[in-house]
């Protein structure tokens, strides 16, 4: 599993999930606002499925696991 998610998309990519988590708590978005664990997860372990698929890489150096 290469590391295909950058520093600038993990990001991005935990701030989105958590914004919809917290709106599915408060009753903003409804349960739909759950899904907001997927970013949040690829995020944190830099790798994503679909990014994989696509042939897509955000890392800088190739995306070799450390």
């Amino acid at each position: 599993m290469n590391k295909n998610v950058g520093p600038l998309d993990k990001t991005l990519r935990i701030v989105a999930g958590l914004v919809l988590i917290v709106l599915a708590l408060t009753g903003t978005i409804g349960a739909w606002g759950w899904i907001g664990v997927v970013p949040i997860a690829t995020g944190l372990l830099g790798w994503c499925p679909a990014y994989t698929l696509l042939g897509i890489r955000t890392c800088p150096g190739g995306g070799a696991p450390k």
